[in-house]
């Protein structure tokens, strides 16, 4: 798909101005464009986030992603513990497809140009009103001298976890981030017997069919670090939101130890992940966030495609709603159906982070759970589906024995 950039605003007024090109917003816009609204794209073409890149099947199936747009399928993933034990946690059934985001946000950009949003090439400055009271964004194209101005009757805020849109318009603190950084470097050549590069003190190096991650205080204090395949690259990252702890040291210590030192870097990136929703996501006029503008990275895993770009799907039917009537009040039910259809899975997963990622004792624990089948059934189930897996008691019953055994100290880790 070919993209357009404008570099004059166009003169009529738009239904909608999404500000942010990533998954959430070109989510937005590609759903109101298909149904006819008139919609504007604005968007810096910037480097895009660190990101491990994991997509389910279900966001494949459900945004219609083509089977080519990955850069590699993994059939499973392994949990490192401080101590170097390793988990395995296969995938039975099923396999979670890899993107690039320098490759996978711009083609969702371009679908949405293709499917009648207008391409806006540039930065969002700020807003200004109409006498009339109509919402005018003020938008700098790439090198002008002067910001342009449009007229929008609805603003879509997925301009990421430091937005500008939300800090002029929304009531309410951004939400606590966590620190990501990560480096995109040349995937090692693998043997002969195409077999993965040989273990080190830091477990199995590096699988193009695996995830790894890594629960380690000296490579994360608060998160985990991961090694994600990504065809002829892969991703090798940290995140935390400890002040001070320096993530280039710990990327650089994971290589070294994983075997990965030496290898081509392709690039590097960093940017803050929202660690829980807003509390309030519109102004209750004209202007709704989502993404990770609201907030929608889940706990614990650090998962955002596929929440941005179903926060993005939901924005965009409430402002069809809107825009057919139901006026700023629809704007308020993106916030409660995305909480109503994800809310208890980000509630769970928030309290694991806090309990288990606190230290590396309860980290060992943690990875020593994952070893259970019934976890890594409901783990993944749930990853999968995008839904709280609704198992047998008897299995919900075993996994909370377990945990106890472990939070006492009688479990065998």
């Amino acid at each position: 798909m070919g993209a357009v950039f404008a570099t004059q605003a166009p003169a009529e007024v738009f239904d909608v101005v999404v500000v942010g090109g990533g998954p959430a917003g070109a989510t937005a816009a590609t759903d109101l464009a298909r149904a006819g609204r008139r919609v504007a794209l604005l968007d810096p073409e910037g480097r895009p986030k660190p990101c491990g890149g994991a997509i389910p099947p279900r966001l494949m199936s459900e945004f219609a992603i083509p089977d080519d747009l990955p850069c590699a399928q993994v059939s499973g993933a392994r949990a490192l513990a401080p101590s170097g034990r390793v988990v395995d946690m296969p995938i039975t059934g099923a396999v979670v497809s890899m993107v690039d985001r320098a490759v996978f946000d711009p083609w969702l950009r371009a679908r949405a140009h293709q499917a009648g949003a207008c391409r806006l090439h540039g930065r969002f400055e700020g807003f200004d009103r109409q006498e009339d009271g109509a919402l005018v964004v003020l938008w700098r194209p790439e090198g002008a001298a002067e910001a342009n101005r449009i007229v929008a009757r609805y603003v879509v805020g997925a301009d990421g976890a430091r937005s500008k849109v939300a800090a002029l318009a929304v009531a309410g603190a951004a939400p606590p981030c966590v620190a990501a950084y990560h480096e995109i470097i040349r995937a090692p050549a693998l043997s002969a017997a195409n077999s993965p590069t040989p273990a080190t003190a830091a477990g199995p190096a590096y699988d193009p069919a695996r995830c790894d991650v890594i629960y380690r205080g000296d490579i994360s204090p608060d998160f985990y670090g991961w090694i994600f395949p990504h065809g002829e690259t892969l991703s090798i990252g940290s995140g935390t939101a400890v002040k001070g702890f320096s993530l280039r040291e710990a990327v650089s210590l994971l290589r070294r130890e994983a075997g990965l030192d030496g290898l081509e870097v392709v690039r590097r990136e960093g940017a803050p992940i929202p660690l829980r929703p807003r509390k309030r996501w519109d102004n209750g006029r004209d202007v709704v966030l989502i993404g990770d503008a609201a907030g929608v990275v889940a706990p614990a895993s650090g998962e955002g495609i596929y929440y941005a770009m179903a926060s993005g799907k939901m924005a965009a039917e409430a402002l069809g709603e809107a825009l057919a009537g139901a006026g700023p009040a629809a704007l308020a039910q993106v916030r409660r159906r995305f909480l109503k259809a994800h809310g208890k899975t980000f509630w769970s997963l928030g309290l694991l982070q806090r309990f288990w990622y606190r230290s590396d004792r309860w980290r060992e624990s943690f990875v020593a759970i994952c070893a259970d089948r019934d976890v890594q059934r409901l783990v993944w189930q749930s990853y999968l589906t995008k839904d709280l897996a609704r198992g047998n008691m008897g299995a919900y019953m075993r996994i909370f024995f377990k945990d106890v055994a472990h939070l006492i100290g009688i479990a065998k880790s």
